[in-house]
């Protein structure tokens, strides 16, 4: 119900696979839980404190997060924020032949169920930094909750990141020696992080100095730039 209803309501949702999304859709969705689940008892008990919602694309290993803000003194009340990642979102139900999409152990057709679930994990974040003024999922009490209420089986999720598409689409993993062009000039380096693009260490006279005791330039490169190759032999 929640789901068709959502769909019906947002200006900016074209449909259970929809290619774009607003923080009013968050706003829409948390409070039709919020209703159906809680007689709008959640808004009541925060009391004036403020809920507000964020699109992440900097978010690349949580679907979503839950926080507790405090603005600076004077300017204005405290409150809470719950922010959903676009870029795990978008990565799922794109048409490729991917795995199947489970979320708090839940298998998900498509993003909006997806991001439903999302909501629901945070939803139960909420309540407990309200009423306890902490939460983890890793715990007993919320992992009761989440399974009372929303019949989770899991707390955590499996959409897919940046760094399994990069090992499935590009065959690129942390740890990797790879090449790429940089201006009119071949650079040489070691993969060390993927995210959004690909952190690669190429050792440089001119870098900053590592553990190691070498010194390496840094780039950010879009993994599909990357070219995997042997790594350089030893000067």
């Amino acid at each position: 119900l929640i789901y068709q209803k959502v769909l019906q309501e947002s200006a900016h949702l074209d449909g259970g696979n929809f290619t774009a999304v607003h923080t009013s859709d968050l706003q829409r969705l948390f409070d039709e839980y919020d209703r159906d689940f809680f007689e709008s008892r959640i808004g009541t008990t925060l009391s004036g404190a403020r809920l507000r919602f964020r699109l992440s694309k900097r978010m690349t290993s949580a679907g979503g997060k839950t926080a507790r803000y405090r603005p600076p003194a004077r300017q204005g009340t405290s409150g809470f924020e719950i922010s959903v990642s676009t870029t795990l979102l978008f990565q799922c139900f794109d048409g490729r032949d991917h795995r199947p999409i489970t979320v708090v152990g839940i298998t998900c057709k498509d993003r909006l169920e997806a991001l439903q679930c999302v909501m629901e994990h945070e939803i139960v974040h909420l309540i407990e930094f309200v009423l306890w003024s902490k939460s983890s999922c890793s715990a007993a009490r919320f992992q009761s909750i989440a399974s009372r209420l929303f019949s989770h089986q899991s707390h955590t999720h499996q959409l897919i990141t940046p760094r399994e598409r990069a090992s499935e689409q590009f065959g690129v993993e942390p740890g990797d020696y790879v090449q790429f062009r940089h201006g009119d000039v071949d650079q040489f380096g070691r993969v060390t992080r993927i995210t959004k693009r690909a952190t690669v260490l190429v050792e440089d006279a001119q870098g900053a100095r590592f553990s190691d005791g070498r010194r390496y330039l840094t780039y950010y490169v879009p993994v599909e730039r990357l070219k995997v190759t042997e790594k350089p032999s030893a000067a």
